[in-house]
């Protein structure tokens, strides 16, 4: 499955429920690592799944 297939979907359904991309990308930030350059890469390339989590430093307070 294509990341960049389903951001779209996620983004729809924050903004639906009042958040902003804004959130949605902090939220990223810190879970993935990822800051705005490096998550419009991964969409750009239309990584998978797979290839975005390989490339993700998890942080290590998620739990």
């Amino acid at each position: 499955m294509i990341f960049a297939t389903i951001y779209p979907l996620y983004l729809n359904r924050l903004e639906k429920n009042g958040r902003t991309k804004e959130e949605l990308n902090q939220v990223i930030n810190w879970f993935i690592g990822f800051d705005q350059d490096a998550l419009q890469a991964i969409i750009d390339e239309k990584a998978t799944f797979g290839t975005f989590f390989q490339k993700a430093k998890i942080n290590p307070n998620a739990h």
